[in-house]
Order: structure tokens, then sequence, then C-alpha cells
């Protein structure tokens, strides 16, 4: 059973949410807040395995509640919710943790299946906008890119190839199919790439694939 907390401070943005998960037999609704104060207080109390997470709130934003969560020892997955495509503040909700992004407007099964992907390790961004985000993402990070490709230094040739499948939006067994490795070796992979980086999640890896170049260089070998 995957354990979710609602966090919006609107009560009907959180009673739909839940009537559309609650649905679903693997899922269940552990906690509302209204607010990242109380989401944070929720997360100490309970056991809980994705967060959906608003951003614009009163008391503490989402992006702080966030930061703060995700830096807690085995913090849960948080999917960040928001109305605009290129919400402005989307970009750091990454940076603090978050591992996804959906629009508000998401389908009651796709949303269901986020919660399914994050749950099980995955990233999970809005599939019309992830590359788009990502690029533009790093795009405004072009002074990055000699750091970036420093850091990514560290990693060997099969570990800089799964980075590269995350940039590019892959699952786990996507990956694992393209490389011919076990969903498991993948998640072994990805497990030392963020030890190695120092980052917390996929979502990171990718900003860091796309700062170096890494996907350009993909298309020019190809």
């Amino acid at each position: 059973m995957i354990r979710v907390l609602l966090v919006d401070d609107e009560e009907l943005v959180r009673s739909g949410l839940r009537m559309i998960l609650q649905a679903s037999a693997d899922i269940e609704i552990v906690g509302e807040a209204s607010n990242g104060a109380e989401a944070i207080e929720q997360v100490r109390r309970r056991r809980v395995d994705v967060v959906l997470m608003d951003i614009r709130m009163p008391t503490m934003d989402g992006l702080t509640a966030t930061r703060q969560i995700a830096a807690s020892p085995d913090p849960p997955k948080i999917i960040v919710l928001t109305t605009f495509e290129l919400d402005e503040y989307v970009h750091t909700a990454l940076e603090n943790g978050a591992v996804g992004f959906l629009l508000k407007d998401t389908p009651p099964r796709d949303l269901a299946q986020a919660v399914r992907t994050v749950a099980d390790g995955n990233a999970m961004l809005a599939p019309r906008v992830t590359r788009r985000l990502i690029a533009q993402f790093a795009a405004g990070r072009g002074g990055q890119a000699a750091a970036a490709r420093k850091r990514l230094e560290a990693l060997t040739e099969r570990e800089r190839e799964v980075v590269v499948a995350v940039a590019q939006g892959l699952s786990n067994a996507q990956i694992g199919r393209r490389l011919f490795m076990s969903e498991a070796t993948v998640k072994a992979h990805l497990s030392r790439v963020l030890a190695k980086l120092g980052i917390s999640n996929r979502v990171q890896a990718a900003i860091l694939a796309h700062d170096a170049g890494l996907l350009d260089q993909r298309l020019e070998r190809g």
C-alpha cells in the first residue's frame, strides 16, 4: 500500500485529489495539510511514502517544505503540483528535492500512476513539458557546464550511459531494456550515481547531464 499525504491550501483541491486516489486499491491517503508547516509536521508524525505538494500556500510555501522534508532522514517522495506548465517555482522545487512535477489538470489515471512511479523510485514529470522544463533549466545555467563535466568525471562509462537515459526521461525498466541490464541493476547504478555526485534524486542527475552537454554529445555521435 502506498501511503500518500495531500498538501494544498484549497480544501476543494484536496477533496478532488483524495477522491481520485482513493479509487485505487493500492493507494491510501494518510493525511492532509493546508500549508508547508503542517506538511512537515504530518511527515514527522506519520509514515508517508509520497507527498503531493502544492507550491503557493500561506504560512509556509511548498518550496520551503519540500527542502526541509527532502533533507530529513529517509524522506518520502515529493510530487509538486502546479497550475501552470512552466511555473517559475518548479525549477527551485526540483533543486530542493522534488522528484515529480505534475499539472493540476492531470487526468485521474495518470495521477495515480504518477504516485506509483515515484513510490517505485522513478521521477515523474508532466510528459508534455518534461524535456522542455529540464532543457530550459539547464539553458539558464550555461556557466555551469565546466563544473558539471568535472563532477561527472567521477562516473564510469556505464553510469554515464544511465545518467543520459535518465535525462531523456526513461524509466528504470526502459533504461534496462536499452542497456541490456535488469531493473535491479539499473537501480544499483543510480544509487551509486547519486552517492558519487552528492545529489538526492534522478531529476538533479538529469539537470547535471544537460549542464554538461551529455545529450548534445550523444546526438552528435548518433
